[in-house]
């Protein structure tokens, strides 16, 4: 544990590293012995009866989870992403690619002008995948030559996978995957299982006709699995978004 004296009061660092818990002054502090911040990103879309910011709310926690042992800093959740294939599900937000690859672009100068120099940004969002050409492209900028940008998809991490697979090979958008204690909403009731609706033909269609093939959202499979097969998908993803933030650096 750190400890960080400011204005004459101290402050531990390692138990939770949410960046709204501090001031700047003890971020300040804290960049003379470490050069380390997490962004994780997200998104606010439909997750059939699981949360609209599902992506949002993994994204974040993981983040929080993984970073706190380690004593760094985790910035809120990005809670907008790149959706527009669900915009027919009321409460869907979606950002136009331009659009997002500059607000990620602002928070990156933002973060590399202020002297933070290894960057990991936790991503709960199939759709923000593109950003990691943005990042290629920004780091290989003169003036940000010294700083790395790590992108890492803690859903889709090889040992996340393996654990969930452990239990279902069917990991559909707004399925059992994403159906965590901290996703669901009280009072809700999850149905049966129902059949996949295949990826190849939902990459295929606009809104609309998303929304009539999956009318609840759901792509199909098993909607829950009890929490004791969750806690270990989950363990699995704190973990290795941990392994990133600890030494997923090149030296």
């Amino acid at each position: 544990m750190i400890a960080i004296p400011v204005e004459g009061s101290t402050r531990e660092i390692g138990t939770d590293m949410r960046i709204f818990d501090s001031n700047w002054m003890q971020v300040e502090k804290y960049l003379q012995h470490d050069d380390r911040i997490v962004l994780p990103i997200g998104s606010t879309e439909q997750h059939g009866f699981l949360s609209l910011g599902t992506d949002a709310i993994l994204a974040e926690r993981v983040s929080v989870e993984a970073a706190a042992p380690l004593g760094v800093p985790v910035l809120p959740v990005l809670p907008f992403g790149m959706a527009p294939y669900f915009a027919s599900y009321p409460g869907s937000m979606s950002l136009r690619f331009s659009t997002y690859i500059e607000v990620v672009r602002d928070l990156l100068d933002c973060l590399e002008h202020q002297g933070f120099r290894r960057i990991a940004m936790i991503n709960g969002h199939g759709g923000n995948s593109p950003v990691a050409g943005l990042i290629r492209e920004w780091t290989c900028q003169l003036r940000k030559e010294a700083v790395q940008v790590l992108f890492h998809s803690w859903y889709s991490g090889p040992k996340t996978v393996v654990a969930a697979n452990e239990f279902d090979h069917d990991q559909m958008h707004g399925s059992w995957v994403e159906n965590f204690a901290w996703t669901r909403l009280a009072d809700v009731v999850m149905p049966a299982p129902k059949p996949i609706v295949p990826l190849a033909i939902v990459m295929n269609l606009g809104p609309d006709a998303i929304r009539e093939a999956a009318p609840d959202g759901s792509l199909g499979g098993a909607y829950e699995y009890p929490d004791e097969a969750m806690q270990k998908v989950w363990a699995a993803g704190v973990a290795e978004v941990r392994e990133v933030i600890e030494s997923g650096w090149v030296k």
